[in-house]
């Protein structure tokens, strides 16, 4: 607690506002949610590849790949997913602030951590993106084998099998995975970022 009381906010020199001068766009967290096997990270890639090609600054932030670095050591209880998310939602923040597009790969399955993460940056920096496909398709689909090991008990607390997922009731978007291809659903994300102008 004293440490804590010992720590005061240094404020930056250079704002986000300058950044989004300099970089000519706006920034936002881009957070897709939805069951595994949605197409969640494929989708998020396809995304950041069109915003790249024009010259936007992006960076994805892989549910995976975060596991293997900064949220090291979590498991998959609800208070390990929600330090997951926690820290997520910080280091998302910390990428507005630099005026980028931050896309974030995560099931995050509980409404109540992918709102507290909304609540960290401004109304119109947390854009949620409910990737939507039904379970029985993300389980044919199964890219990992987690399905299978989670049906057959080798994987506890796996969401949409043991554990719940909440899904998104005001997402910003939703995007149907099972009716779309991949092409079609990018471009209607970069579709929605041109009409509210985020990348004027």
């Amino acid at each position: 607690m004293q440490a804590t009381k010992n720590i005061v906010w240094h404020a930056a020199t250079i704002t986000k506002a300058d950044r989004h001068r300099m970089n000519e766009h706006k920034s936002a967290i881009l957070w897709y949610t939805g069951l595994s096997g949605a197409g969640k990270s494929t989708l998020a890639n396809k995304v950041e590849e069109k915003l790249f090609e024009r010259g936007f600054h992006t960076y994805v932030l892989d549910g995976d790949n975060i596991r293997h670095g900064l949220n090291k050591g979590l498991g998959f209880s609800a208070d390990d997913r929600k330090e997951n998310i926690r820290r997520i939602g910080e280091v998302s923040k910390l990428f507005v602030d630099a005026g980028a597009f931050v896309s974030t790969a995560f099931i995050s399955p509980y409404r109540e951590d992918r709102d507290m993460v909304r609540q960290l940056v401004a109304d119109n920096e947390f854009i949620e993106i409910y990737v939507y496909a039904p379970l029985d398709v993300c389980e044919q689909r199964d890219p990992k084998g987690l399905y299978k090991k989670a049906r057959a008990g080798e994987i506890k607390h796996f969401t949409g099998i043991d554990d719940p997922y909440e899904a998104p009731e005001h997402a910003e978007l939703v995007i149907n995975t099972a009716e779309k291809d991949l092409e079609a659903c990018a471009a209607e994300i970069v579709n929605y970022l041109e009409q509210r102008g985020y990348l004027d």
